[in-house]
């Protein structure tokens, strides 16, 4: 297992609180290798078999982990895209990329997920009516 229960409980978490002031959703994924694909293609890949594209404002981001090839990547929904700033996702991973390095997966995925909460509260913020589009679990595969 990539992340054991409790820190897999404190991801969970993490999304839950992201998502609490935002419309938005946040999902991670975690498999073991793309198989000597690229890895940002993988993730455009899983976001549209995980249907994250299916959200009102199409304002879903995926943090997609592929553990075994020790690579990563963040792939959002043209919603929330066309609105943060040129760079944005990539000040994402490079500050995930700096706990990825020094071992400390848990603390930059959360990290990342925090980042992405603050950028969905800006352009999405919570709605009377929000519900929870997507599950807050991790998802494998």
């Amino acid at each position: 297992m990539f992340f054991t229960q409790e820190e897999q409980s404190k991801i969970v978490a993490a999304i839950k609180a992201a998502e609490s002031n935002t419309s938005g959703e946040i999902k991670v994924h975690i498999t073991g290798s793309t198989n000597g694909e690229d890895v940002v293609q993988q993730a455009s890949i899983t976001f549209d078999k995980l249907e994250l594209e299916k959200t009102k404002y199409r304002n879903g981001v995926l943090i997609y982990i592929a553990k075994d090839d020790r690579s990563f990547a963040i792939w959002a929904d043209k919603g929330i895209n066309i609105v943060v700033p040129v760079g944005y996702w990539e000040s994402t991973v490079d500050l995930m990329r700096s706990y990825f390095k020094a071992e400390q997966f848990a603390e930059g995925v959360i990290l990342g997920i925090n980042m992405i909460g603050v950028k969905l509260k800006v352009f999405f913020p919570i709605e009377n009516d929000d519900k929870n589009e997507l599950t807050d679990e991790i998802s494998f595969g």
